[in-house]
């Protein structure tokens, strides 16, 4: 049970990081190297490095995007730079030496922090370790008591000159009120003159401890405490805390023989890890203190941890799963005139995703090197190679499972479509698939290999068409461009092609270039919603034969697509037309994603880089809803937060609605799905701690993102009573989503915004990762980072959802004794006010009764609930119910008559 054993444990930081290692840190810009002592805090908080002047910088591990050593780490261009590293010397080792850290708030807006070690393969080492830190799941999820830990840890870090904590430090961290911070100071008799200084003998973690009690008072914490201790005694007994832990903290969906619930001897060990009196700890007592910090900790995390790791079947078919996927993925800003970088390959990549977008084009002479660009507009370009190089470096540092390469190939010469393909397999070597699978060959009704099958694979999904001899000449007149002989005309080639399609597939690639020059329509087509796609050039030989699994073709129709019934082939369609193809054949559309793939792009006016929402996509199974990952609007936080679960591996399992082929479903007319058990929410927004840096009045937004079916969507609290960011409560009743169809395709939100509307801090978690219970939920950033100081205390609470005509059926089903004891009494008491008993336990007629051989048994509502209607069921159950009452009845005294 998590609750006495978290799943998740915290990183393990190697001793020779917190030992240290001498660096020397440059800058390009400044021209600057200084030698350095590289550290790693012992709890894996921080990296940290010290000047020789004993000056500090700190970065914290969750804003770490990439570590890079050797030839994929920053190299000086500076010539002062290069003579203090001998660069230009040979046989200097200096790329052996080399580590770069990369951190930034989001994609975008990166620092570099390059080093070089005295030693070679150093950098290897560090480079690979701290990655390790950075990307361990227990790192962005970590407990409330450990992001408050985090800040002890820095405070005892920034020493002034004497070794001692400088009080200013304090104003700094907890900027929100002064005066707080100073009352909590002398609260615990340490010094607050903002030019005073603390001895760190004298602020271990109990007098931190009763700083934050001081600065933060939980009062709503307090209420709780009350109303499960015992009356008029100032602690909670073990057996008190286990009956809480029970009742609220623990899911009452969960099996009593797999789950058992927590015993007093389990629970004596959480009184002694969070109870600060020992006295109180020896007689087995928690005290309203120890009561915060117990829900402060891991075993009160409000994730399901097991959900954050590797834990779905990984061996169906690749259509089988959503795939985190990116469009136009090298733009840094906007479609328009924004610049293109390699680099978001790599932190695309690095962050989960596993399927990027390449827009190729023809270079120019002399060099003609295939460039990546958003065609015919001012963003910038990037050499082809470049993004190749970037991905080969980045494709498996997050995850091992395939990537999958987008390509859209505009590039109408051979000579360059040959160059692509060589780039491709001398940079990607054994990582690009270049064959099928020899259990997978690509013949109808053959289903795709799996993520596991396909693990450390490189997929190619460009136009494919059937070659026999040659598409490139073997010698082509120097200097002379290749912008009119696209394959559909080879221009006297010696090549004989056809399209894999027939005549079908001729039809559906009318709207391929005929010539280097776009006519009016072409131009039309390209300011379309489609964009620059409805303009891909076929595929040339050398290109051609890089493709196997993932081989798009313009969709037809869905009867077309299932005739065929070829898993390999992939369509693609704009956000606009999946979802007319969505509202119009929506059963259709999901039964077409049980066979093969397809992939959702923004359309093409979409000029600002913004997304749309991908949920209403996911619905129908669509397994790549491609996102700009450079805009971190509320689509992209979405997508990031559903993918940072089963171990960010970019792949998550789809419900098998939408991978059964006997199974039928429609996102937009679900009523109830057959054995998938509804879920009801309720979430109350108790309070929050930290929430900004200004005292300011805060509101919190709840959200459900989910089937068009489920209920409200968005729920708002007033604003908090005062100008209080510090430790606001809210006194409000809980917000219930009552009937959430389907949990596994759900999500909630919870955002902290200011009066003013300015955003703070948010979580967006799976409706099937949230545990039950009183929860600090942790803040994240825009970009899901997470917060150090902002958290709320909420209260959860998930059930399945029964219809209020089941509620009796329900008390019958769980607890029968109880059941029929209150049923009798009812009858007494009926029987005296009519002077008769009700013949049966469900009336003939009730919503809740039906005829069975005769008798009236409970009935089953197909629309309204998910309890099995099977008629010998409902007789067993009836029978079972009556055998229980007549055994319980027999070990009662006889009841006195109502004359004694």
């Amino acid at each position: 049970m998590s609750l006495l054993n978290p799943v998740l444990l915290p990183p393990q930081v190697k001793a020779y990081l917190s030992q240290g290692e001498r660096f020397i840190k440059w800058d390009d810009e400044t021209t600057i190297a200084s030698p350095v002592i590289l550290r790693v805090d012992p709890k894996g908080y921080y990296l940290y490095w010290t000047y020789q002047s004993k000056e500090m910088e700190f970065l914290d591990i969750t804003s770490i995007r990439d570590t890079r050593f050797g030839k994929f780490a920053k190299i000086p261009k500076s010539q002062k730079l290069r003579d203090v590293f001998n660069m230009d010397f040979p046989d200097n080792h200096f790329l052996l030496k080399t580590l770069t850290v990369v951190s930034g708030p989001d994609m975008v807006d990166l620092t570099f922090h390059n080093f070089v070690s005295y030693k070679e393969n150093v950098g290897k080492d560090w480079a690979e370790d701290v990655l390790a830190l950075a990307k361990h799941p227990a790192t962005t999820n970590a407990p409330r008591s450990t992001f408050l830990d985090k800040i002890l840890v820095k405070l005892k870090m920034q020493l002034n000159p004497e070794g001692k904590i400088p009080v200013k430090n304090f104003f700094q961290m907890f900027p929100a009120d002064r005066k707080r911070v100073e009352a909590a100071l002398s609260a615990c008799h340490l010094a607050k003159g903002k030019n005073d200084a603390i001895n760190p003998e004298d602020f271990p973690e109990s007098v931190y401890k009763s700083f934050l009690m001081s600065l933060c008072p939980r009062p709503e914490i307090d209420e709780i405490f009350t109303s499960h201790h015992a009356k008029a005694k100032p602690y909670m007994t073990k057996e008190h805390l286990t009956k809480f832990i029970n009742k609220k903290q623990r899911d009452s969906r969960l099996n009593s023989l797999l789950f058992p619930p927590a015993r007093p001897d389990q629970v004596q060990g959480l009184i002694e890890k969070y109870e600060p009196s020992g006295i109180n700890v020896q007689r087995g007592q928690l005290s309203p203190e120890g009561m915060v910090w117990f829900l402060c900790g891991p075993e009160n995390s409000v994730l399901a941890q097991d959900k954050l790791l590797l834990h779905q079947d990984m061996t169906q078919p690749l259509n089988h799963y959503f795939i985190n996927s990116s469009h136009n993925t090298y733009l840094t800003a906007g479609q328009f005139s924004g610049l293109s970088s390699a680099e978001m390959y790599r932190q695309v990549l690095l962050s989960g995703c596993r399927c990027v977008e390449l827009d190729c084009w023809k270079g120019k002479p002399p060099d003609e090197e295939p460039i990546i660009t958003h065609g015919f507009t001012m963003t910038t370009d990037i050499l082809f190679k470049e993004a190749i190089e970037a991905i080969a470096e980045s494709a498996f540092k997050t995850s091992p499972y395939p990537v999958i390469l987008s390509f859209e190939n505009h590039v109408d010469s051979s000579r360059q479509q040959a160059k692509m393909a060589e780039y491709c397999r001398t940079m990607f070597g054994d990582m690009l698939l270049t064959e099928p699978l020899e259990k997978f060959p690509l013949k109808p009704g053959v289903p795709l290999p799996s993520p596991e099958d396909l693990r450390g694979k490189i997929l190619i999904k460009n136009k494919k068409n059937q070659f026999s001899g040659s598409t490139v000449p073997s010698k082509e007149p120097d200097g002379e461009a290749e912008d009119s002989c696209p394959p559909s005309a080879p221009s006297g080639e010696d090549t004989v092609w056809a399209a894999e399609e027939g005549a079908e597939l001729e039809e559906m690639e009318e709207e391929e270039e005929e010539s280097g020059n776009l006519d009016e329509e072409e131009m039309k087509k390209m300011q379309s919603d489609e964009g620059t796609a409805s303009l891909e050039v076929t595929a040339y030989e050398e290109m051609s034969s890089l493709v196997n699994y993932i081989q798009p073709t313009k969709f037809v129709s869905f009867e077309l697509s299932a005739q065929k019934n070829r898993s390999y082939i992939i369509s693609s369609f704009t956000e606009l037309k999946a979802y007319d193809l969505l509202s119009k054949a929506s059963v259709q559309f999901v039964d077409y994603n049980k066979r093969q793939m397809s992939r959702i792009y923004p359309k093409g006016t979409r000029m600002d880089s913004s997304n749309y929402m991908p949920q209403m996509f996911w619905n129908a199974g669509c397994q790549m809803v491609a996102l700009n990952f450079q805009t971190m609007d509320l689509p992209m936080q979405q997508n990031m937060a559903l993918f940072e679960f089963n171990g960010q591996s970019g792949y998550l399992l789809k419900h098998e609605f939408m991978r059964r082929p006997d199974k039928q479903f429609n996102p937009f007319s679900v009523d109830s799905i057959d054995v998938v058990v509804a879920t009801t929410l309720s979430i109350t927004v108790i309070s929050g701690q930290f929430l900004s840096e200004r005292s300011v009045r805060t509101y919190v937004e709840v959200e459900l993102f989910g089937l068009p079916g489920d209920p409200k969507r968005r729920y708002r609290t007033k604003l908090s009573p005062n100008t209080n960011s510090i430790n606001p409560v809210w006194k409000e009743e809980p917000f219930v989503f009552e009937k959430i169809l389907m949990p596994e395709l759900a999500s909630l939100r919870v955002a902290v915004m200011e009066e003013s509307n300015r955003f703070l801090g948010h979580r967006i978690i799976p409706i099937n990762a949230l545990n039950s219970g009183y929860h600090h939920l942790c803040l994240h950033s825009e970009s899901n980072i997470p917060l150090t100081m902002p958290a709320l205390f909420v209260f959860l609470e998930l059930k399945d959802y029964v219809p209020d005509t089941w509620a009796d059926l329900t008390v019958a089903l769980t607890n029968p004794i109880k059941y029929f004891s209150a049923h009798d009494k009812k009858s007494v008491k009926l029987k005296e006010a009519t002077g008769s008993l009700p013949e049966k336990l469900f009336p003939s007629g009730s919503p809740v009764s039906r005829q069975v051989n005769g008798s009236s048994v409970p009935a089953s509502n197909g629309s309204a609930g998910h309890l099995p209607a099977h008629p010998v069921f409902l007789q067993q159950l009836e029978s079972r119910s009556r055998r229980r009452k007549r055994l319980w009845s027999r070990r009662q005294p006889a009841p006195r008559s109502c004359a004694s």
